[in-house]
Parts: C-alpha cells; sequence; structure tokens
C-alpha cells in the first residue's frame, strides 16, 4: 500500500464536501495540505464562490474546487465521505484515478471485497469519523468528538495524518468487522433517536423492546458472517438480556444529548442500512426488518 512519506504538504482530494467531508478539507487545510473539493449542485456553487470552507463561526479554509476528480493527479489521498448508496457511481473513475490511497469513510454493512477489488487491495483504506457535521446556509457547524472512541482508519500512517490536523484517530486494521459491529448497533440507536427528535418524549416500552431485539440479532449477523464483535467490548452487549437492552435505549432516548447527537443522522440511513444487513443475511433479517422505517 502506498503511504505519505512526510505529514505535512499532502495532496487530498475530498469527494463529498457535506459536513463530514467539509470537516476533513477544512482541518487538512488548516495543517498545510493542498486540498480540493470535489462537489456538485449548490455546494458547488458556494465552494466555488468561496474558494474556502467556511464555517458558522466564520472561519475560513482555502481549498480547491471542481465538479470531478482529476483523474492524471497523483493525489496522496483520495477521501470518499458520501453515503454508501452514493459511492458506485463512482467506483470508474475512482479505480481509473493516478491517487497512490482511496480511502472510503462512511457507514456500510456490505462486504468491502468489492472496493478493495475495484480501485485496487494496495491503495484501499477504510475509515469512519467520529464527527458530528452539517451545512447550514453553506457554511460548515462541525463538533469532533474527542472523548470516548475517536475516528477510526484501517492505516496507521493516516490517522496520524488526521491526528496531527486536529482530527484525533486511531487504528483498527479490521475494519469489516468494526464497521459490521458500528451498523449493528448504530441502527438502533439512530432509529430511537429520529423517535424521539419526532415525539419528544422518547420510545415507549414496546418500541424499545423491538429495537433491542434488532440490535441483538444484529450483533448474531455480525458472528454469523465469520466477523468478530468489534470493539471486543461490544461483545457484552451480546450476552444481555433483551429486556435490560431495551432498558438502556429507553434511557437513552430521554436524554437530550443523545437525541441531539445521534439524530442528525439522515433519516433515510437506517432503511438502507437494514437493507444491508438483510441482504448480507443467509436466512434474513425478520426482527430488524421488524424496525425498519417505511
Amino acid at each position: 500500500m502506498s503511504h505519505p512519506t512526510e505529514t505535512r504538504g499532502l495532496r487530498v482530494a475530498v469527494i463529498g464536501p457535506g459536513g463530514i467531508g467539509s470537516t476533513f478539507a477544512f482541518h487538512l487545510s488548516r495543517a498545510g495540505h493542498d486540498v480540493t473539493v470535489v462537489a456538485r449542485g449548490d455546494r458547488l456553487q458556494r465552494l466555488r464562490c468561496d474558494e474556502a470552507i467556511v464555517t458558522v463561526t466564520g472561519e475560513r479554509a482555502a481549498v480547491h474546487v471542481a465538479d470531478a476528480l482529476d483523474p492524471t493527479t497523483a493525489w496522496d489521498l483520495v477521501l470518499v465521505t458520501v453515503l454508501a448508496a452514493e459511492v458506485e457511481v463512482l467506483l470508474p473513475s475512482l479505480a481509473d484515478c493516478a491517487a497512490h490511497t482511496i480511502m472510503f469513510m462512511f457507514n456500510t454493512f456490505r462486504s468491502l471485497d468489492r472496493l478493495r477489488d475495484t480501485v485496487g487491495t494496495q491503495r484501499a483504506v477504510f475509515g469512519f469519523p467520529a464527527i458530528v457535521a452539517g451545512i447550514e446556509e453553506g457554511e460548515l457547524s462541525s463538533t469532533i468528538l474527542r472523548r470516548g472512541a475517536p475516528t477510526i482508519v484501517s492505516d496507521r500512517r493516516w490517522a496520524t495524518v488526521f491526528s496531527e490536523a486536529g482530527i484525533p484517530s486511531s487504528t483498527q486494521p479490521d475494519m469489516q468487522s468494526w464497521l459490521r459491529t458500528h451498523v449493528a448497533l448504530v441502527v438502533p440507536l439512530m432509529l430511537a433517536a429520529h423517535s424521539a427528535s419526532r415525539n419528544g418524549r422518547g420510545v415507549d416500552r414496546h418500541e424499545a423492546a423491538k429495537l433491542a431485539r434488532a440490535l441483538r440479532e444484529g450483533l448474531h449477523l455480525v458472528r454469523e458472517l465469520g466477523n468478530s464483535l468489534t470493539p471486543s467490548a461490544f461483545a457484552i452487549l451480546d450476552r444481555l438480556p433483551v429486556p435490560v437492552i431495551a432498558a438502556i435505549l429507553w434511557a437513552l432516548s430521554r436524554l437530550p444529548a443523545f437525541v441531539r447527537t445521534v439524530s442528525v443522522a439522515p433519516k433515510d440511513e437506517p432503511a438502507a442500512l437494514i437493507d444491508e444487513m438483510n441482504s448480507a443475511a443467509p436466512q434474513g433479517t425478520p426482527g430488524i426488518l421488524t424496525v425498519r422505517p417505511r
């Protein structure tokens, strides 16, 4: 795998400068890297006007702006932060580009093998951001989570680059297990937070029990597919009785900080992730499908 030989002055392209991509672009630019953001639609027009990532507090970080990835540039890193459902159309251009490293950073339960095979095993890197961010009227609102789990990447050198840029990061070589465990856990959490955000009072006992059973079924599926529960501490959830997990979800959905943080996830993301889980399951996921948003 190609790695940066230094941690300053790297050429980085960010595809998908929404909240997460813009946060990386902002901090990498501020750290002295040459950053190009690849955007479309209204976001492209705003970035072309500003020639910078602009935050809601008025801070600016200069970036180059493009409507497509330049395939001839030997990018040190192409960081892909679109939703998993949107990556398919990008794969041909990513496969043909001259980038040294291509990092996919999004929620997915699918096998990572297709992404590796398409762009090349030696170039493929995976990650997940510990960032809560959004774009408000063209400006970045972003919080980097510095307590608990940091941003996770599968390559230690890029973890160093991000950490030095102000995005604390650590390394997880088995990103397939990590991502699948994360999806199994986060889907019920997102559904609980979205429900609480809508009704203003949290999930009821019946809904909490359904979400708890879905969580247990998701963790079982991770192991059924040959992956380990990662981090290993999450294995305790697989041993807790469903009523205990339900009580935890019921309580979390009544914490304003939890609801505020988790409900920023796109409203259609849980359904897409549930479909990925069900497609991967040899026998389907009847419990998880019962909580799928319609």
